[in-house]
This record gives C-alpha cells, sequence and structure tokens, in this order.
C-alpha cells in the first residue's frame, strides 16, 4: 500500500463549522474512516484536508416524534445493532447492520458513511502499481472501464448494506449546505453510474435519515451472500419489506445491493400484491430480480451467479418473512 499523504486535520463541533470547511477545494469527510483510510493507503483519494465528524454535536443521536424515526449520519452501525426498540419494527435495519464487515468495523463505520460508500471494482480497490500498470481504469485515471471496454461508463458496484434496508422502508435522507437544507427520499441520493453514483451536490453533507413510523407496521429483513462469512462486502444483497392480508400480499418492496452502480429498488412488485406466497408468486420475484439486476465482472465471481444469488436471497426471504408474519397474525 502506498504511504499516507500529507493532510490538514480539522474538528469542527458543529454542522455550520463542518459545513464551512467542506466548501475549501479538496476537503474530505472524514467519518468512521473504515473505507476512506485504505482508499488513501491505495492512492484512490488525494485531500489537502479531512473534516473529521466525530466531534459534530447532533450528529450521533437516534430520536422518534412518533411519526419519523431519525437517525444522525453519525450513529455508529453497532448502535443500529444494540438500540432497543429497532429490531421490533425496522428489523431489515437491524440485520444489515449487523451484516458489515466485522465487529471492529461497526464500532467505528457509521450510517451516513455507509449511505455514501464508494462503488467498488477489482480494477478499482488495487494500489496505485497495480493500477498504473493497467493504465489505469475510466473510475480514477483511464479512459477505459475494464469491465466493459465498449461501452463510455464505469460499471463499478455499489455494495453498502444499509441502502437497500432503508429504501424498502421509505426512508429520506437530511441534506445540509451552507445555503440550508433539504430532504429527498434515499433512493434519490444515488445514480447508475459508477464513477459519479452520489447525487450529493458540492459542499453537501448527509445529516440524517428519516424512516417513517408506518414502515413498523409490516415485518422486514435482509439478506446477503459474500465470498466469506464475515468482513466481505456483498456479492448480492437484498432487503425486502411486506405487509400481509392474511394470506395475500398487501405491500411488498424490495432492494438490492452488490449487482448494480446504486442501490437497485425492484420494480414490478405491485403484480405480486393480493397473491398468496406461493410457489408461483415467488417465481414471478425471482424473474423480477433476474431481470432488472445488471451484474458485471467487477468482483471475483461471475455475474451470471451473483443474479441467481440475488434471485434466490429473495425468494427466500419473502417465505421467511411471509411466515413469520402470517403466524404472528393467527
Amino acid at each position: 500500500m502506498d504511504r499516507v499523504l500529507a493532510f490538514e486535520l480539522q474538528r469542527p463541533a458543529s454542522v455550520g463549522q463542518a459545513l464551512a470547511l467542506l466548501a475549501a477545494p479538496g476537503a474530505r469527510i472524514l467519518a468512521g474512516g473504515t473505507d476512506l483510510l485504505p482508499k488513501l493507503r491505495r492512492g484512490l483519494d488525494r485531500p489537502t484536508m479531512l473534516v473529521d465528524l466525530g466531534g459534530v454535536a447532533g450528529l450521533d443521536a437516534i430520536a422518534s416524534d412518533g411519526a419519523m424515526l431519525s437517525i444522525g449520519a453519525g450513529v455508529t452501525l453497532a448502535r443500529l445493532v444494540e438500540s432497543p426498540g429497532l429490531a421490533a419494527g425496522h428489523a431489515a435495519i437491524v440485520e444489515a447492520a449487523r451484516e458489515v464487515a466485522a465487529p471492529a468495523h461497526r464500532n467505528a463505520a457509521t450510517v451516513g458513511g455507509n449511505l455514501c460508500l464508494d462503488t467498488r471494482c477489482v480494477f478499482y480497490n488495487q494500489s496505485e502499481w497495480w493500477r498504473a500498470a493497467n493504465h489505469y481504469c475510466l473510475k480514477l485515471g483511464g479512459d477505459t472501464c475494464h469491465v466493459a471496454p465498449q461501452g463510455a461508463r464505469c460499471h463499478a458496484a455499489f455494495s453498502g448494506d444499509l441502502a437497500p434496508a432503508l429504501i424498502v422502508l421509505g426512508a429520506e435522507v437530511e441534506l445540509a449546505t451552507v445555503h440550508g437544507t433539504r430532504r429527498l427520499p434515499l433512493a434519490e441520493l444515488y445514480r447508475d453510474d459508477g464513477a459519479a453514483h452520489l447525487t450529493l451536490g458540492p459542499g453537501e453533507l448527509l445529516v440524517r435519515v428519516l424512516v417513517p413510523r408506518t414502515a413498523a407496521d409490516g415485518v422486514s429483513g435482509y439478506r446477503k451472500t459474500r465470498v466469506r462469512g464475515a468482513i466481505d462486502f456483498p456479492l448480492a444483497g437484498v432487503a425486502l419489506a411486506l405487509a400481509m392480508d392474511h394470506e395475500h400480499i398487501a405491500r411488498l418492496a424490495v432492494a438490492l445491493t452488490g449487482t448494480n452502480s446504486h442501490p437497485l429498488l425492484l420494480d414490478g412488485t405491485d403484480a405480486l400484491v393480493g397473491r398468496a406466497v406461493d410457489d408461483t408468486a415467488l417465481a414471478l420475484l425471482g424473474k423480477l430480480v433476474a431481470k432488472q439486476v445488471s451484474p458485471m465482472r467487477s468482483t471475483v465471481t461471475p455475474p451470471n451467479y451473483r443474479r441467481q444469488v440475488a434471485s434466490v436471497l429473495a425468494q427466500r426471504l419473502l417465505r421467511e418473512l411471509s411466515g413469520a408474519q402470517y403466524a404472528a397474525t393467527v
């Protein structure tokens, strides 16, 4: 790994101070640092200033006003896993947080950091000398995507675990700049471009996530497959939120990670509303997933394997959650 570059480190005490610092050219956010620091060592980023958010008041708050659950961007993933009350109504959030890396990572990694995780590719997440020997890539320093050389865009995959879990629960994010704040659905934080997958504006900071309390009316869950049973990013991850009307689906949302350059909210799930969760419904869900995910040669496993895994994970999770909710109502 390359030697970490020299940079200025600033520790603001408020969101306002942090935003003022982020306006400087070359400034980067430092939260848990579990993704950023390896990138610095590999020469994937060369900031002139790191703005440490660890001391910013309010970013580590979890609160509820009855209508919305508010989760600060600085909340660690370990706190999500351990937060009382979250598991009952927002199981997908807890399960996704628990699946991230290892305990030491979760103690440092933050909600905002996981949601803004950089996209990954076997041709990008390498040392400087390795990338130079391969003429770099479209994501950084080069003009060719080695995954799809005939194309004109980067196919690096988004691999954050929290995003799909929050998206199926209807989450919004609050973003702040020196000019004010705005809210948007979490799904709109992303675009399908591995080289520029976030829609954040210059100097914009993710402050908190807002989850409607109505999301707790049903059941939810998250499952993923990875090369090793721990630490690794998902080859494919699936989050699902479900409400049942007796034995039939009343509401269904499915989102995926690890397969596309953005967390994918599955289209077409309305076709399953009103159906019983039988083999026909499960097959339909599997086909929806297989048609919409677009894994590329950005990991060590074949794309078609990841497509099949995503399809099977979604089917298994729907069967599991539908059985759990039905059992809870009889």
